[in-house]
């Protein structure tokens, strides 16, 4: 069990399998990209599914999320996830990526195993797209998502940002666009993860500013603490259902006192936290040549003894907060 010393439990990995992204988003990476890691750094396949093997038979993790980067880049993703649906207990699992790939994967992802998708789209405008990706690969997206719902890895959930004089006007489009296509969209409050360091609290799109916007429109209803349990979303119930929306406030509204996640970089090191400016590494016992360094039961030791030091929050609430040293794209989102 990965427990931490104020008795939160993690049952939820995220796993990153690459820090590349085929998209250069103005609050995650500079546009001439970054400095990659290198291929000897990165973990191995059979790396990746002896490190989800490890936590879900020995330290009782129950979901899997693949992140990137963009996910859909690994060339043995396919593999990875069928792989790790064989394991028992078989982990739920996901994958949050950019959409750009989906149109050829979201079949043979289904057949081996993944669960549903989580797609990041902030506008429905290919105009304000190209500019917040600087990309032009709008459709693209699109024509993602669509072939994940028809592939059946539902609910496909849409992740949006907004940002200001960009995008901060189309939240009711973004939701209505949702309820027509059944998707389930959540906002995310930007965060502070970029890697030129530029993102600033005072000019955030704030979790009030969002629900604000979307009332001049629905009629939102919450749907309460019971109902969201560990999840960083808070759902409201739109014009009295079946369909719903989230906000996940991570800087105004912090959720840190409920999380129960743990997360793996590409580079092998455990993260407790997104936000957080330490690292584990279990890639050096990965690959260790002593005697009992490299077992099973002691990389389960090392992730154990991680998660025990997790701190009690991110420190997004503190006005001194400083940003991770590694940017999104490199932890894993």
């Amino acid at each position: 069990m990965l427990i931490d010393t104020y008795g939160r439990v993690a049952t939820d990995l995220r796993v990153s399998l690459t820090d590349r992204c085929n998209l250069r988003c103005t609050y995650c990476m500079p546009e001439e990209g970054l400095q990659w890691l290198a291929k000897p750094d990165l973990l191995t396949d059979d790396e990746i599914v002896r490190l989800i093997r490890i936590a879900v038979t020995q330290l009782g993790i129950e979901e899997v999320r693949f992140t990137g980067g963009e996910p859909l880049l690994r060339p043995g993703l396919v593999g990875i996830v069928e792989r790790c649906a064989a394991l028992e207990p078989r982990p739920k699992m996901s994958l949050t990526s950019n959409g750009i790939g989906l149109k050829r994967t979201a079949k043979a992802l289904k057949a081996a195993g993944l669960d549903r998708v989580n797609v990041s789209l902030d506008t429905l405008r290919p105009d304000v797209f190209k500019t917040l990706t600087r990309r032009d690969r709008h459709q693209d997206v699109l024509d993602g998502m669509a072939a994940a719902r028809e592939a059946g890895l539902t609910p496909v959930k849409v992740n949006a940002v907004l940002m200001p004089g960009l995008n901060d006007d189309e939240a009711p489009d973004l939701l209505a666009w949702a309820v027509e296509n059944d998707y389930e969209l959540r906002f995310i409050e930007q965060m502070p993860l970029d890697a030129q360091h530029g993102w600033k609290r005072d000019g955030m799109i704030t979790a009030g500013d969002i629900l604000s916007s979307l009332r001049t429109r629905f009629t939102l209803t919450e749907e309460g603490e019971q109902e969201r349990g560990s999840a960083p979303a808070e759902r409201w119930v739109v014009d009295g259902g079946p369909h719903r929306v989230g906000v996940i406030a991570s800087v105004t509204r912090p959720f840190c006192s409920a999380c129960d996640r743990t997360r793996l970089t590409a580079d092998g090191q455990v993260r407790t936290c997104l936000f957080a400016t330490e690292e584990t590494d279990l890639r050096a016992a990965l690959r260790s040549d002593a005697p009992d360094a490299s077992s099973d039961d002691e990389i389960a030791r090392i992730w154990k003894l991680a998660m025990w030091g997790k701190k009690a929050g991110s420190g997004l609430d503190d006005p001194t907060f400083l940003q991770p040293s590694r940017p999104m794209s490199a932890i894993g989102g």
